[in-house]
């Protein structure tokens, strides 16, 4: 009965991007999912669980396992919220277009709901990183006018990267996707999006073993019956951040959708949020691989 509940509550559950698309409120991550019968199986699984949108990425090389799962649902493609991302090594505007082609031959659909460029060049790494993003998010804006995707937006841009977008185009992402959880919730990039009206997804949204074994959160969780996971992915939800979890065990996929029934305090939220820097995983865009 709980699952069922879910799954109807679940379809009611959203927000509202910034050019009137809905996006659903918590979704499935795809990260390190095998391209493989086993990557299949686990989208399928979260599909089925109640998850309705799915988060891919070139760099994840999963891009055809989640379109076959996706083809292969009951559930209608219309009720899918399917986003990949352009890799690094693809950014510009005719490699843009082109990473692009190649994404949706590999997932087999005919639209993508969400593109994102999946890390900014940031000036730490390029001399003309402001042209290398403005390039390619006017390949960005290409498939948004030409319909093949539903929205489109960036992954890991700090304030300095969205303000450089800003200065080179009318149009405002709809998504920033960061690394988000207690112990490092970016509250600057937060801040700078949410009054530009864009929606934040948080990838990671559960930290590392050390956010988990929290005992602030253990001692929150325990008193709302919940787990620190579900902890976590509720002060994500409350602070209107989307969150990501990912797993290929069945069970914890549902797990992570029962936290919508529970709500933590003014009191709880601002002792997560003053938690001391923990569990981050170290990546930003002046580090990470350009390839």
């Amino acid at each position: 009965m709980l699952v069922e509940a879910l799954k109807v509550y679940m379809k009611n559950i959203d927000l509202e991007l910034n050019n009137g698309v809905r996006i659903p409120a918590i979704g499935f991550g795809t990260y390190k999912a095998p391209d493989d019968a086993q990557g299949i199986d686990a989208v399928e699984k979260a599909i089925e669980c109640g998850y309705r949108l799915i988060d891919t990425a070139t760099l994840y090389e999963n891009e055809s396992a989640v379109g076959r799962a996706i083809a292969e649902s009951e559930v209608s493609r219309s009720e899918i919220f399917l986003t990949t991302k352009v890799a690094n090594k693809d950014r510009g505007y005719d490699s843009t277009l082109k990473a692009f082609d190649r994404s949706i031959s590999a997932l087999g659909l005919d639209y993508i709901d969400l593109y994102l460029i999946h890390w900014p060049a940031s000036a730490a790494c390029y001399t003309d990183w402001r042209e290398i993003n403005s390039q390619t998010w006017k390949a960005m804006c290409r498939l948004l006018d030409e319909g093949r995707v539903r929205a489109i937006g960036v992954s890991n841009f700090g304030p300095e990267h969205l303000d450089a977008l800003a200065d080179e185009s009318d149009v405002i992402p709809a998504v920033n996707q960061i690394e988000f959880h207690p112990g490092w919730m970016q509250p600057q990039t937060l801040l700078r999006c949410q009054k530009s009206g864009i929606v934040v997804e948080g990838w990671s949204p559960l930290g590392r073993t050390r956010v988990l074994e929290n005992p602030l959160l253990k001692e929150i969780a325990a008193a709302h019956d919940k787990s620190t996971a579900q902890v976590c992915l509720r002060w994500a939800i409350q602070h209107n951040v989307i969150p990501l979890p990912k797993s290929l065990h069945e069970e914890r996929m549902r797990q992570n959708l029962e936290v919508f029934d529970f709500s933590l305090s003014d009191a709880e939220m601002a002792l997560i949020d003053s938690m001391p820097v923990t569990g981050e995983s170290g990546l930003t865009p002046d580090n990470i691989d350009s390839h």
